[in-house]
């Protein structure tokens, strides 16, 4: 199985330090290269992967003010579609414009919808809807207008996030810091309890860090670090007593709250989104409706056994756990194309008692067996591409326009040496059409009797 991963631009794959999206597709890319499937990932030029990495974009564009995110990313999409005949299937990791190049291939597109930015971009993902095949990160982020193949949950590496048993003295806001995640409700909660809050994460929105955040902070009772890579991570997260993570908005995963867990740490956090997804109210962590509540639940915090966190991150969230859940999507999807073959796919077009017509498309350096029939004959007609053509002790060369026949009986092949898709129209005559007449001499697949 050959898989196209498509990561988006704005970070490294993986990141540094920020980069969610690209977290996840570099933890499931490697998690499928270590279960033996051909991942080419096209990703950053500076990214790091054990798979194939393939880029136009030398750098992350929110490292490079220089680069321009818009022309960077319709190069970047535009290439995974030129290749798309090399792989099986593309895997989108990038939001909804890839949708739009769709149309120009057979080959499948899944799309892992990350959230949704806004309903302004709905209208994308309804116009392919039939066409492609939606997986949802949650069942609180699915959309009632679309159709998906499955609901996948985040996973983790749990060797990133050593577990702490004995935790620390401090509240911990871990994310980008802006309204929507609530850190001045963390901070309120902090000043309520008396215990200090650590604020870990990139500044996205300056005006509310400036007036919301950046007042309380005093380097005792709050402190604020920046952004965190992948080694600091585990030790604010392992060493926090609780993770307050008061969302204002309908969270579509959640990814730190996991990490957080996987470390020992209970998260107390507004039930909105996936929270009642990834938390277990009293056992992993405190849903709560307001900061009052979150306040009382502080008090409570004792009460959990971190060891429990771990457990419910190595049961449900981990990357291995992930990989196995779109391996099992990608197969699914590859054994409804009925007509496909290692080498390319065909489609009936009309049959009647005596003659049948098909299509048969062949990817560029494949070919078909070297095979016979006794019970029909054939003609084959180029219509686009370049064809080479076995019959019997011949190699006839064809170009669009240009046909051949294939006598009952003559051993038989056609290649396509060519670097585009070769379209051939096949006319079958005879009495008798099922694939079991064919009858193969050789083949690369292994499929002779």
């Amino acid at each position: 199985m050959k898989i196209a991963m498509l990561s988006p631009l704005s970070w490294r794959t993986p990141p540094r330090h920020y980069g969610p999206w690209e977290n996840v597709v570099s933890l499931l890319t490697e998690q499928l290269v270590a279960m033996g499937v051909e991942v080419t990932l096209f990703a950053t030029g500076d990214s790091i992967t054990r798979g194939k990495l393939a880029w136009v974009c030398e750098r992350p564009y929110s490292e490079d003010p220089s680069l321009d995110p818009k022309a960077w990313e319709c190069l970047h999409i535009a290439e995974v579609f030129r290749r798309a005949d090399e792989f099986d299937l593309i895997h989108n990791q990038f939001d909804f414009l890839p949708l739009s190049y769709s149309g120009f291939t057979t080959t499948p597109v899944v799309t892992t919808i990350h959230g949704f930015s806004s309903p302004a971009i709905l209208p994308v993902y309804r116009k392919y809807n039939k066409r492609t095949f939606y997986v949802a990160i949650s069942e609180a982020d699915k959309c009632r207008e679309l159709d998906y193949i499955a609901t996948i949950h985040h996973g983790i590496d749990l060797a990133q996030f050593p577990y702490r048993e004995k935790a620390g003295d401090y509240l911990l806001f871990f994310g980008r810091i802006h309204h929507d995640k609530g850190v001045h409700e963390a901070i309120e909660v902090a000043r309520r309890t008396g215990i200090r809050l650590v604020i870990a994460g990139i500044v996205q929105d300056e005006a509310y860090f400036q007036e919301q955040v950046e007042p309380h902070i005093d380097g005792s009772s709050v402190e604020y670090l920046g952004s965190v890579g992948p080694e600091e991570r585990q030790e604010v997260l392992g060493g926090a007593l609780a993770l307050l993570h008061l969302i204002h908005f309908d969270e579509p995963f959640g990814l730190s709250v996991v990490e957080s867990m996987a470390c020992g740490t209970p998260v107390i956090a507004f039930g909105r989104g996936s929270m009642p997804e990834i938390i277990r109210d009293g056992s992993t962590g405190f849903l709560v409706a307001d900061t009052d509540a979150a306040v009382q639940a502080v008090g409570r915090i004792d009460s959990l056994d971190r060891r429990a966190c771990r457990d419910e991150v190595g049961q449900c969230f981990t990357c291995q756990h992930m990989a196995r859940a779109y391996l099992d999507v990608y197969e699914r999807i590859l054994d409804q194309r009925e007509n496909h073959r290692p080498w390319g796919y065909y489609e009936d077009l009309r049959e009647w008692d005596d003659h049948k017509i098909k299509e048969i498309v062949v990817k560029p350096g494949q070919r078909l067996s070297l095979q016979k029939h006794r019970r029909r004959a054939e003609h084959w007609t180029v219509v686009s591409g370049e064809a080479l053509v076995t019959v019997g002790d011949q190699d006839i060369p064809l170009k669009p326009g240009q046909s051949v026949d294939v006598p009952r009986g003559a051993v038989h092949r056609i290649t396509n040496p060519g670097d585009i898709l070769l379209v051939v129209v096949e006319v079958q005559m005879g009495d008798y059409f099922e694939e079991d007449d064919i009858i193969r001499l050789e083949d690369d697949y292994d499929r002779c009797s």
